[in-house]
C-alpha cells in the first residue's frame, strides 16, 4: 500500500527500530498528527502465549480513567432489572422480545444481560458471537449488578482479549487528550493485561508493545 505525502513525511521522523519511552511516543504521535479528524490512540501488545492452548487465553476488562473518547451505546436485556438499567443510562432496554430483533438490526456497541436471559440468547449466539457482542461473565457483561455494569461501560470500561496471533488491541483515547491523561489510560491498560496473565502460562507475558494513532505510524514502547 502506498501512503500519502503527509504520512511519509511524518513517518520519517519516527524510527521503526527505536524503542521509545511512553512519554516520548505520546509526544511524537501528537507532533506528527496527519488527519483532520480527532484520531484514536491505539495500543497493540504482542504476547508470548500459545493461542492453541485453551488455558493460555488472555482476557479481561479495564476501566480507563479518562475513557476512550467515544461514548458506547449500551443495550441491556433483562427480565428483572429494566428500571435499574434505564436509570443507569442504558440506551436500549428490553426483555426476551428484543432477541428477535438482533438477527435484523444491531444498533449498540455492547450488550449486558442478567443471568436468566443467557439461555434465551443462545438462539442468536451465531449473530452476536462473531461481532464480539455475546455477553460473558469474564467481561462482566453477564451480571445481576446492572447499575454498576452500565455506569462502568459509560465511563470507559472496555473488554479485551488476545486474537489468534496472540496480539491484544485496544483503543485508549483520542489525540486531543492531554498527554498525562493518555499516559494514565495506557498504564491502566497495561496493568489490566498483566493482572489477567493466565495461571498456566510461565514466563514474561508481553513480548513487545506498540502505540499509534489511527492514521499514524506505530512506535515500539519500552515495557
Amino acid at each position: 500500500m502506498r501512503h500519502g505525502k503527509k504520512y511519509r513525511a511524518a513517518a520519517e521522523k519516527i524510527s521503526k527500530d527505536k524503542v521509545y519511552s511512553l512519554e516520548e511516543a505520546v509526544k511524537l504521535m501528537k507532533e506528527n498528527k496527519i488527519a483532520k479528524f480527532d484520531e484514536s490512540v491505539e495500543v497493540h501488545i504482542k504476547t508470548n502465549v500459545d493461542t492453541k492452548k485453551g488455558d493460555q487465553q488472555v482476557r479481561g476488562t479495564v476501566v480507563l480513567p479518562h475513557g476512550t473518547g467515544k461514548t458506547k451505546r449500551v443495550a441491556v436485556i433483562t427480565s428483572t432489572s429494566a428500571d435499574e438499567a434505564k436509570a443507569a443510562g442504558a440506551d436500549i432496554v428490553g426483555g426476551e422480545e428484543m432477541i428477535e430483533t438482533f438477527a435484523k438490526k444491531i444498533d449498540f456497541d455492547v450488550l449486558v444481560a442478567t443471568p436468566e436471559m443467557m439461555p434465551k440468547l443462545a438462539k442468536v449466539a451465531k449473530v452476536l458471537g462473531p461481532k464480539g457482542l455475546m455477553p460473558n461473565p469474564k467481561t462482566e457483561t453477564v451480571t445481576t449488578k446492572i447499575k454498576e455494569a452500565v455506569e462502568a461501560l459509560k465511563k470507559g470500561r472496555a473488554a479485551f482479549k488476545n486474537d489468534d496471533s496472540a496480539n491484544i488491541h485496544q483503543a485508549v483515547g483520542k489525540l486531543s487528550f492531554d498527554d498525562a491523561k493518555l499516559i494514565e489510560n495506557i498504564k491502566a491498560f497495561i496493568e489490566a493485561v498483566e493482572k489477567v496473565k493466565p495461571a498456566a502460562f510461565k514466563g514474561k507475558l508481553m513480548a513487545n508493545m506498540t502505540i499509534c494513532s489511527t492514521m499514524g505510524r506505530g512506535m515500539k514502547i519500552s515495557l
